[in-house]
């Protein structure tokens, strides 16, 4: 028999039992499921605050999470964050007293997540050790540093004519099926950002490994972060994957890093809000949205920007029912960005990728991060592609006549190098400076009045 060895005792410490002992919680409230109803679970007890995290322990001996989401005639509302089946009446729920939080850290870095913060990619624990709370404040305003330095994301047309500063919060619009996710991979790819932080809310299953291997590529992916709450999740699971991507920009920012935040999409975190509010009681209002929808929009968009040191510069998408750029999620999103771009399904028709409608997108802060020159020659631009725009239906019937008018003459003969400039292929990557440069080499080719 070999001698049994023991590790030794750490050494005493008053103050750490001290710390434990107020740790320490002796009261467990608990409750029972009196009802459940659709998304809906009802329980008598326990006291709790709403956004407290509750645990549901089945008769199968299985325990599932759930949220306090509300309050009715005494009774505490709660959405499971997992599957429901074995939870009915008289199931015991455990007020845990305490919020969702997403684990943060370096070692989330090539990473896939899902909704909740857990790894989702079969490679083992998350080598993290700091946690931050899914919910926080938005940076006090004034302590929000000014956008002056542009972002190159690598996309020609976006950094040509809708430069993008660090710190700016972009809307990318756009019906099924146009070329989101292809955009979003190649900026992931090509920006200058330190660091991306992917949040695929409400994708299919099937779209979410083919975003990884296709368009994130392992370029991207070593330096990103993805987050999938994929559709068949429940509608707190996708709202909670929304907030987990915003956590985690969050935590980088405060690191000093440029972040880059992409979510994919905004449209389908409101879709699930609003099954969540329809199922605690809310009034539907505009197109079937309840109030709360609105509210929470801006509360998760505000949390990206600049802060006291790092930035979260942001791109959402929002996928418009049927092409309708009014609807009620696009013009709340539209109001709260600091730009907008617009996909359009008739340049994708037309083998126009990407498929920016130019006209149709704007960038608010390009006044205060282009050059005067960089402007101008971005304005000319613009302006020879609304005057052809306008004429187009006339020059393809062979109505107008050449020598008309001079300005149609000149966008006429520029449109074939405008429509060149515009077009980039999905491995194609460009600096801002060689963007610059080629949009004032086409220019010169207007000043010269030669193609």
């Amino acid at each position: 028999m070999g001698q049994k060895i023991t590790q030794p005792l750490p050494p005493f410490s008053a103050e750490l039992y001290q710390q434990k002992i107020v740790e320490v919680n002796p009261v467990n409230r608990g409750g029972q499921v009196e009802k459940v109803v659709g998304l809906t679970i009802e329980a008598q007890g326990p006291p709790s605050f709403v956004g407290e995290i509750c645990s549901f322990e089945t008769l199968s001996g299985q325990k599932v999470m759930g949220e306090v989401v509300g309050f009715r005639e005494g009774k505490v509302l709660l959405l499971p964050l997992g599957e429901m089946e074995g939870i009915g009446p008289g199931t015991p729920v455990l007020a845990l007293d305490q919020t969702l939080t997403t684990p943060v850290g370096e070692g989330l870095l090539g990473r896939v997540l899902d909704g909740l913060g857990r790894p989702l990619d079969g490679q083992g624990k998350l080598k993290t050790t700091d946690c931050y709370p899914l919910m926080a404040s938005p940076p006090n305003p004034l302590a929000r540093a000014r956008i002056k330095t542009p972002l190159s994301l690598g996309v020609k047309a976006i950094d040509g004519l809708l430069t993008s500063g660090q710190g700016q919060r972009l809307g990318i619009f756009a019906g099924s099926g146009v070329g989101k996710s292809t955009l979003l991979g190649m900026i992931a790819r090509n920006s200058d950002a330190d660091i991306n932080v992917i949040g695929l809310i409400g994708e299919r299953g099937r779209e979410v490994k083919e975003f990884i291997e296709k368009d994130l590529g392992p370029e991207g992916l070593a330096r990103s972060v993805v987050v999938a709450a994929t559709s068949d999740q429940p509608a707190l699971v996708r709202i909670k994957g929304a907030y987990t991507a915003t956590a985690i920009a969050e935590y980088f920012r405060d690191q000093g890093a440029n972040v880059l935040l992409m979510m994919d999409s905004v449209t389908r975190f409101a879709l699930a809000q609003r099954e969540v509010g329809l199922a605690v009681g809310e009034p539907p209002a505009t197109r079937g949205y309840t109030p709360s929808v609105f509210a929470l929009i801006p509360k998760l968009l505000e949390r990206s920007g600049t802060a006291e040191q790092g930035t979260i510069t942001a791109l959402y998408t929002v996928l418009v029912e049927g092409d309708d750029m009014n609807e009620p999620v696009a013009d709340t999103v539209r109001g709260t960005l600091d730009g907008h771009i617009v996909l359009s399904r008739a340049l994708a028709h037309e083998n126009h990728y990407p498929a920016i409608d130019i006209l149709a997108s704007v960038s608010r802060l390009m006044i205060d991060l282009a050059s005067a020159e960089h402007q101008k020659a971005a304005a000319l631009l613009r302006e020879l592609l609304a005057v052809y725009t306008a004429n187009e239906d006339l020059i393809n019937i062979g109505a107008y006549v050449q020598g008309s008018n001079p300005r149609v003459d000149l966008a006429i003969k520029m449109y074939p190098g405008i429509k060149r400039f515009l077009r980039q292929a999905v491995q194609d990557s460009f600096s801002l400076e060689q963007t610059v440069e080629l949009l004032k080499n086409l220019v010169a080719e207007v000043e010269e009045g030669v193609l």
